[in-house]
């Protein structure tokens, strides 16, 4: 059974990857009122989209992001536009920008790449977006956590704030060594949930 929302629609069943060369389904929420709104919205862009909306594609039972967001927005809180990277059979590669001996060579720099310079700018070129920084969100769960903390690290210009649950840092054993060189560049925001 499909679970997703009216709200919710898929932007394409294999959007290019050219960092990474591959493809993958992207999908998009857009918030109650937004075709004939004025306005333009945040963005949060979130990993493991398969898991996001839809029951149907999800395999352990999906986050219910658009049915939060509907009842965030009716109980009168701001709105933003989500976008869903699903993720694919290399997601332990992707969202690790370090090499891990478990799963081998990590991709987070490459995948990061097609989030900032592909993906964003295509989203930003079809949708009414706010564009900078303060407006930008990345958001993940584990491995989806990890990527989001290293993104918020790498690009402080591009992302203001990151949504790192239960991140996996476990994978990423030079991520003390990153954030001690980087940390004095921070001024977005960072929510971390862990456990219960």
């Amino acid at each position: 059974t499909h679970t997703a929302g009216k709200q919710v629609q898929v932007i394409d069943t294999a959007f290019f990857m050219p960092q990474l060369n591959r493809s993958r389904r992207i999908w998009i929420y857009l918030p109650d009122g937004y075709t004939k709104s004025k306005k333009r919205y945040p963005v949060m862009y979130m990993h493991d989209g398969q898991n996001l909306f839809d029951t149907y594609t999800a395999g352990f039972g999906e986050w219910g992001v658009d049915e939060c967001l509907d009842s965030l927005i009716k109980a009168g809180k701001p709105s933003c536009i989500v976008v869903g990277i699903d993720n694919g059979p290399q997601r332990f590669n992707e969202y690790n920008p370090y090499e891990f001996q478990q799963y081998g060579k990590g991709e987070g720099d490459q995948y990061l790449e097609f989030l900032v310079q592909t993906l964003k700018p295509f989203i930003d070129g079809q949708y009414k977006t706010l564009s900078s920084k303060e407006n930008t969100i990345i958001s993940g769960s584990s491995m989806g956590g990890l990527i989001s903390y290293y993104a918020m690290l790498q690009y402080p210009g591009v992302f203001g704030k990151a949504g790192i649950f239960s991140p996996a840092f476990w994978t990423a054993p030079y991520i003390k060594t990153v954030t001690d060189s980087l940390a004095d560049k921070q001024n977005g925001k960072f929510f971390f949930y862990i456990g219960e």
